[in-house]
Parts: structure tokens; sequence; C-alpha cells
């Protein structure tokens, strides 16, 4: 079980990656980042899902806490971006990728303590 977690985490980290960074550069928020924004929510979610399982508790220590905020901050983040996308606000379309680099830079926190706590 532990693979599958590590792999669901990396997997993670790729797929979110290629939305936000995708976005960054394109300079405009298209369905295809919005489409790996929820790919990479998904694989963020199972990862955390089954290290849970393993772990057997939640521990409210900064990878614990850091990591439930950036699930919760991933979904709002997904969800908002399709919203734009839906109701086709140039503005934000334009604009989207400063909240997304946030989003991203906030769950690199619970992705590295993760790293390092489970290294040693």
């Amino acid at each position: 079980m532990l693979l599958f977690a590590v792999i669901a985490m990396i997997s993670a980290l790729i797929f979110y990656s290629i939305g936000v960074w995708g976005e960054k550069i394109s300079g405009r928020l298209t369905s295809v980042n919005v489409f790996f924004f929820w790919i990479g929510f998904s694989f963020d979610t199972t990862g955390t899902t089954l290290m849970g399982i393993i772990s057997g508790s939640f521990k409210a220590d900064v990878h614990g806490i850091t990591g439930l905020l950036a699930i919760i901050l991933m979904f709002v983040h997904a969800l908002w971006a399709t919203a734009v996308l839906i109701r086709k606000q140039e503005n934000m379309i334009r604009n989207f990728h400063k909240f997304s680099i946030v989003v991203w830079f906030f769950w690199l926190i619970p992705f590295g303590t993760g790293v390092v706590m489970n290294s040693f």
C-alpha cells in the first residue's frame, strides 16, 4: 500500500505542476489546466487517504495541518478555476495563475515535510 501511496503523491506533484506551470507559461487558464488541477487533486486525495490508512491516525503536526489545508485549497482552486472558465471571466482567465502559484507553493509544504519526515 505504501508504494501505491507514494506513486499517487508523486503523480499529484507531476499533474498539478503541469496544470499550474502550464497556465503560468501560457498566461491563460484553459480547460486543459483545469483538467490537470482535478487530476492532481484526485491523486493527492488518493495518496493522502492511503497514507492515513498506513499511519492509522491524523497527526496535528506541521505536516498534518498543512496537508489538510493543502487538500482544501486544491479543491477550492480546481472548483474556482472550473467556475471561471464556465463563466468566461476574461480578466480572471488571464490572472488566475497568481492564485494557482500560491496554492501550488503552499501544497509543496506538506509534500516536502512528508518526504523529509519519512526519510529518516
